[in-house]
Formats: C-alpha cells, sequence, structure tokens
C-alpha cells in the first residue's frame, strides 16, 4: 500500500461495507460518489457548492487535461486541486475511456495508444507509461491505470484482447515512478463474460495495486448484464482494498453495487442530466421543462434540503429552462449533487446499522412526483 494511502472498513451489512479511505489530502467515507470534474470543473459549480452537496473528492480527465491546459502548467500550480480551489483528494482517470469514446480518432497497439487531439487534430502519443507520469504531474490523491476499454457488444475475441493488453500494460505502469502519497488503481476488464472477468481479476488483483476498479461497464451492455456482473465479481475483490466501479451510473445502478461491496463510484449523468432538465428524486426522476409543472408551486423534491429546492418553487426553474436562462444548469446540478451525496450517506448510516435492504427499497419506491 502507497504510504499515506490507507483503507479501513467500519462496517459491514451482507457484502454491502462501509469504510475511510485515509490519502494525504483528506478522507473519503465510502460508499463514495466522485462528482466528474473533466476539465478541472464540474459544469456550472463552484468547489464549495460541490462540497456542500456531500463530495469528497472529484475526478479529473487525463487525456483532457494533458491537452489543455497541459500538465506542466498543472503542475506548476500545485496539482490539479490547488489549480481549481478544491480543498480535498482527487483521482484522474487515465484515458482509457477515450479509447473507447474516441475510438474513431485512435489507434491501439501494445505500446499505447495514438490520438488525434479533438482540438486541433495534432497527433498525441500515450503510452501506459506516459499515463502514469502525467497523472503524476496533475498531482491526484488516486491515479488509475491505462487501459482498453472494448463496448459492450464487442466480440469475445476483441475481449480477450483487451484484457492481455491492460494486463500488459498494468505490469508496465505499476513500475513507473508516482510522487509520494499517490495511490494507483488498477482496472478489470472482460465485458459481460463472468469466466473472463474472473480470469482477469485475478491478473490484476495479483498486482500491488493500491485498489481495483471495474472497467467496461455501462458502455452499451444491457443493464440486466452490469448487474450480474455486481453480483458475481465484486464479492471476489481483494476484500482489504478499495473497491471502484467507473463511470456507473443511476442511483438504482449504485444502490445495487454497493449491495454486493463496491465502494466507489463516478459518472456524469447527475451533472450531465442536470443540464438537460431531468432532475433526480427518491423514486425516480421528472424533467423540469414539462408542461404539468408550468404552473407548480411545489419544490423540485419535497423534503430534499438542497439550496435549490429550499429557494425556489418548480414554476420558476421551468421558467428559467424553457427561457434558457444559464443559471438553470447551475440550480438543477446542485439538487442532483446533493441527492447523489445524500444517497451515499444514507447507505453509509444504513450499512453501520445493519439495514442496507430497507433503505435500498424505500429510496427506489415509486413515489408521486
Amino acid at each position: 500500500m502507497t504510504d499515506g494511502f490507507l483503507f479501513q472498513i467500519n462496517a459491514t451489512d451482507g457484502a454491502a461495507r462501509t469504510g475511510c479511505i485515509t490519502t494525504p489530502r483528506g478522507n473519503i467515507p465510502t460508499p463514495a460518489f466522485m462528482p466528474v470534474g473533466t476539465r478541472a470543473s464540474v459544469k456550472a459549480l463552484s468547489p464549495e457548492e460541490i462540497s456542500a452537496g456531500g463530495a469528497s473528492i472529484l475526478l479529473g480527465n487525463t487525456y483532457h487535461l494533458m491537452l489543455r491546459p497541459g500538465e506542466q502548467l498543472i503542475a506548476s500550480a500545485g496539482g490539479l486541486a490547488n489549480f481549481m480551489a478544491w480543498k480535498k483528494p482527487t483521482l484522474t482517470d487515465s484515458g482509457g475511456f477515450q479509447v473507447f469514446s474516441l475510438s474513431d480518432r485512435v489507434k491501439i497497439s501494445d505500446e499505447g495508444v495514438v490520438f488525434s487531439s479533438h482540438i486541433d487534430g495534432s497527433r498525441i502519443a500515450l503510452s501506459p507509461q506516459r499515463a502514469v507520469e502525467v497523472q503524476g504531474k496533475l498531482g491526484s490523491d488516486i491515479a488509475m491505470i491505462l487501459d482498453e476499454c472494448p463496448p459492450g457488444n464487442a466480440p469475445r475475441k476483441d475481449v480477450e484482447n483487451a484484457m492481455r493488453r491492460t494486463t500488459l500494460w498494468a505490469k508496465r505502469q505499476i513500475e513507473v515512478l508516482r510522487p509520494e502519497g499517490q495511490a494507483l488503481f488498477g482496472i478489470v476488464q472482460g465485458s459481460i463474460h463472468s469466466d473472463l472477468r474472473k480470469l482477469h481479476l485475478d491478473e490484476i488483483a495479483a498486482l500491488p495495486f493500491d485498489g481495483i476498479a471495474l472497467g467496461g461497464l455501462s458502455v452499451g451492455e444491457p443493464v440486466e448484464d452490469m448487474y450480474r456482473i455486481f453480483a458475481e465479481i465484486a464479492p471476489l475483490m481483494p476484500v482489504e482494498r478499495p473497491r471502484y466501479v467507473m463511470g456507473v451510473g443511476t442511483p438504482a445502478d449504485l444502490l445495487e453495487a454497493i449491495e454486493h461491496g463496491v465502494d466507489m463510484f463516478d459518472c456524469v449523468m447527475p451533472t450531465r442530466n442536470a443540464r438537460n432538465g431531468q432532475v433526480f428524486v427518491k423514486g425516480g426522476k421528472l424533467n423540469i421543462k414539462q408542461a404539468r409543472f408550468l404552473n407548480d408551486p411545489l419544490p423540485l423534491e419535497p423534503g430534499c434540503t438542497c439550496p435549490t429546492c429550499a429557494t425556489y418553487e418548480r414554476r420558476y426553474l421551468r421558467h428559467l429552462f424553457m427561457s434558457k436562462e444559464l443559471l438553470i444548469h447551475r440550480l438543477l446540478t446542485i439538487h442532483n449533487l446533493h441527492h447523489y451525496g445524500a444517497l451515499m450517506a444514507g447507505a453509509r448510516n444504513a450499512i453501520a446499522q445493519g439495514n442496507f435492504a430497507a433503505f435500498k427499497k424505500s429510496w427506489l419506491q415509486p413515489r408521486e412526483i
């Protein structure tokens, strides 16, 4: 385990568990949800507003930050957290998801990835070793290895090749010198194939990573297959290391994964969906642009304690959205991140009290909206 990085389990309820990750920059109570700050910013919000929503750690994107403003500039500012005035820990992904999402701009080999920049078309080489070196300059508390993430409908042969390449890269990356206190997590691939997931988990868990992540989920596979992988693979991940599911997902997805022992999550859903007018509430979601909210004086979610619900009515929020006022992006994002923060806090408390199953059922129970 990296010096200054520690994971402790405080309580369990079945496979679900609550604990704390200790980093040099601060503590992360688990289960934890990480808002996505792709370009050193969670869209529309200040660090203070993000923290007030319950977040204890943010995610930044290596691919985007190395292109703009560049890792050297961020290093000169004292690292990503200092650069964006965030007082808590950060995690940086490696650029591996961009191998998937920007596949038309990418060439992959055993030596690494060559990107065609989405900014100016220039060719950018990202080897596994360089992915870790860049994250070292970004100064994140947790760095992720570069992996190959096949789409959810990829042929089995392609999934096996992605696993082989991810393991090859992982062995190279574990040897790269990192800043003092920076943890490094490995990533398990295998798509929806349980036997391949177990095989790759054995390979990645055998390496001295500080935590283990499940990658390659929520990339086009059926939800029931994703849930099956949670149930079959998460409990097999090393007990003593944090378990992270990348890029997932809805409140229902998170609760399902927590039930099987997952500790960490990230997803753009609460922020991206907010900008499209979609609001998460207990039992489901609502879309503020619907005509039924035209003259509705209720808050977004009765009983919610976020600043948006404490101050504004649905009819005003709908007006802002229909008028394309920028304020609406901030107000709906504040609510959604508060919702996810409350979900994580509630899950931690329920696990500690031994009633997670009842908490999960109550949170997802359909309600009159």
